[in-house]
């Protein structure tokens, strides 16, 4: 082959469009995800849908949900995750339809950039391969931390609270003194543990949980 001469071939996922002696240039494949929720029957992906295709997604890179933001299991999402490739982008029609919440939607965005994978939303005009998309990216994580503080400080100030007026956080507690003493004096006059936990109706490992936090 000549100096500058090209090699055409068919464009397939990241595969080369042209080559030569000094560059190469890939292509992008862009996938659309879409999300309903599952207790309107009426709601259809048809809105999602034709923004995508608009956006330039094709039909065959096209994954879909009918089920609730706050499912973790949603099929559709695993599939469109595992159909990306580094140098893809994954578009969705609203942020609500891809994270459950600003964190779960953070991480999913964080996972993508470190697989270079770039992201965009239409309706928020989120592009995080722009400045300004990667502005909108910093801003969100800053709330989704600044959220996580605020809840950590009002369930510190509740606990504080209940503590003033005598009660305590946490799970009750399942071995009460007079239940241990009765545990420790099995144990100390020869019972093996298992057959304490069968005795006194106790998980093996809120048994053991228990006598270490006592220092038995």
């Amino acid at each position: 082959m000549n100096r500058g001469e090209f090699l055409y071939g068919k464009p397939y996922r990241n595969g080369v469009l042209y080559e030569n002696i000094n560059f190469k240039v890939f292509r992008t494949v862009l996938v659309g995800y879409m999300r309903v929720s599952s207790v309107d029957d009426r709601q259809s992906v048809d809105l999602q849908k034709d923004a995508l295709i608009s956006a330039g997604v094709d039909e065959r890179h096209l994954h879909q949900d009918k089920a609730s933001g706050a499912r973790d299991n949603r099929p559709g999402l695993k599939s469109c995750l595992a159909d990306l490739r580094s140098g893809d982008c994954l578009i969705v029609w609203k942020l609500d339809r891809l994270g459950r919440s600003l964190p779960h939607l953070l991480s999913i965005i964080n996972k993508l950039k470190k697989e270079n994978v770039a992201f965009r939303s239409l309706t928020e005009q989120m592009d995080t391969t722009t400045p300004h998309g990667e502005l909108l990216f910093s801003m969100f994580g800053a709330l989704a931390q600044y959220e996580r503080a605020l809840t950590k400080e009002r369930v510190m100030a509740g606990l504080a609270a209940a503590r003033r007026r005598g009660r305590k956080g946490g799970r009750p507690t399942t071995i009460n003194d007079e239940k241990l003493e009765q545990i420790l004096a099995a144990l100390n006059s020869g019972a093996s543990k298992a057959s304490v936990c069968r005795t006194f109706q106790v998980a093996r490992s809120t048994l053991i949980d228990t006598l270490a936090r006592y220092g038995k």
